[in-house]
């Protein structure tokens, strides 16, 4: 199982969060995602591998900015 926490800059509320988690679930099989607006981050764990450039530019094509990824 990978847990791969992208910090990202934009989200401003609830609606934001759901923004992003469905773009994400649209894309890529997921077994879970949550955003957080408070913590600016976005966590996804998934059993596959995710390809970081292409997780990035699913995310900032709704808006927001990227800042990091880390995957454990």
């Amino acid at each position: 199982m990978k847990k791969i926490t992208m910090k990202i800059d934009g989200m401003m509320c609830g609606m934001c969060e759901s923004h992003i988690n469905d773009a994400i679930r649209n894309v890529f099989k997921v077994k879970k995602v949550s955003s957080s607006h408070r913590k600016g981050e976005t966590v996804i764990l998934s059993e596959n591998e995710i390809n970081e450039e292409d997780l990035c530019a699913v995310v900032e094509k709704t808006g927001y900015k990227v800042l990091s990824i880390t995957v454990l």
